[in-house]
């Protein structure tokens, strides 16, 4: 063990001197981890904010029913309520100036303009329409009113409907302000609520740390590993198994060099996007059952790669071709889970499938769920390590 280790240090230092270490091991997932993360998805963070100008020329129930039980109802949602269309127009016209600011004391990302006698025409036969203004420079809000209205008329519509269906039952006309306002205010039945998102599905800056945090854990052990063949190549493996220094430990130091330093490249990336970002690993105990297992995984990989090389070149082009496939179908650049189909299963046969599932179903804070996830790395790894370990120690001669 003490051989193995001082192999290991030795190597260590040298991967310290070497500046490409840092480039492949920390620089470039976190850089393309910003990148991906902010530039693919702007949206990650954002924070729904709006302000609404109402024109309610109607001053009838119906459209009172929307200011204060939709718009009022909504959060982050505030209601300026003017007496003209006029008024409106100004808010919303109000021009962006080039510094984000606006040009005027008070402006609206949109106006909504309820028209006389629009509680009247929704209980009759008559077409009703309800008008929204949008600010140029609020496209979203302004397309969350035009929502909010469309679903709102939508709704009326099906008032009439089951107003009409009410007066055949009946067999008589009923007083259709009344029913159709006592069927607005009922609430729905059934509510169905949606928390995959909240459970199964990492957002996107965290899901592009994690994905080039193991898509370059492969190029970063590789190598420790491949170093073995160029070593060979130059003559110093044969001086140092001339020396009384096993086999066993000229492996196990190449090991142990290749998982601190992967260890180091990943504990790095999990605490600078964690402040840096905000990025939501999860359980610090989970991430550190996925991290580990991932790293024996991509041990295993590279060593069954290099195993069957014939030299140290050959076994970087075939390792940087397998992990970017390996990569590509575990979905460290899109999530393919959400694709369906062949593509979501197939990310399976890849340890950085499991490696962002298991962060994935981390969302719950159960550390259970990564059970699976980390047996499946680890079956990876001594699997493909033990018939790589096996070839190389058949290559080591003096």
């Amino acid at each position: 063990m003490g051989a193995a280790w001082t192999i290991a240090r030795k190597d260590l230092k040298q991967r310290l001197r070497d500046r490409s270490a840092y480039i492949i091991g920390i620089v470039a997932p976190l850089g393309l981890a910003l990148v991906f993360g902010f530039v693919l998805n702007p949206l990650s963070g954002f924070e729904f904010e709006g302000r609404y100008a109402v024109v309610d020329l109607d001053r009838g129930p119906v459209s009172q029913i929307f200011i204060e039980n939709v718009l009022g109802a909504a959060e982050r949602i505030e209601v300026i309520e003017v007496g003209t269309v006029a008024e409106a127009e100004a808010l919303v016209d109000t021009e962006v100036s080039p510094l984000g600011g606006t040009e005027g004391t008070e402006t609206a990302d949109a106006a909504i303009i309820f028209p006389a006698g629009f509680s009247a025409d929704v209980q009759s036969e008559r077409p009703v329409a309800i008008q929204v203004i949008g600010n140029q420079g609020s496209e979203t809000e302004a397309g969350i009113a035009v929502a909010m209205v469309e679903g709102y008329a939508s709704e009326l519509t099906s008032v009439r409907v089951a107003v009409a269906t009410v007066e055949n039952l009946v067999g008589a006309e009923v007083d259709r302000l009344a029913t159709g306002v006592a069927v607005l205010q009922t609430p729905n039945p059934v509510t169905v609520l949606d928390d995959t998102a909240s459970t199964k599905q990492l957002d996107g800056v965290t899901f592009y740390a994690a994905g080039m945090a193991i898509f370059f854990l492969f190029f970063t052990v590789q190598s420790g590993i491949t170093g073995l063949l160029e070593e060979q190549r130059a003559g110093t493996m044969a001086r140092l198994l001339s020396s009384p220094i096993s086999r066993t430990s000229v492996l196990g130091g190449k090991m142990l060099s290749a998982f601190l330093v992967g260890l180091v490249s990943m504990a790095v990336l999990f605490v600078a996007t964690t402040f840096a970002v905000d990025a939501d690993w999860g359980p610090p105990l989970g991430v550190a059952l996925l991290v580990l297992a991932a790293i024996v995984a991509a041990i295993g990989i590279v060593s069954i790669i290099a195993g069957f090389a014939r030299s140290g070149e050959q076994a970087t082009a075939i390792g940087s071709m397998i992990g970017m496939v390996l990569g590509f179908l575990g979905g460290t650049f899109f999530d393919v889970s959400q694709a369906g189909g062949l593509l979501a299963s197939l990310r399976f046969v890849s340890p950085h499938g499991w490696f962002m599932q298991g962060l994935a179903d981390l969302r719950s804070d159960d550390l259970t769920v990564v059970v699976v996830p980390v047996l499946a790395m680890l079956g990876f790894g001594v699997i493909t390590g033990a018939i790589g370990v096996s070839r190389l120690r058949k290559g080591l001669r003096p």
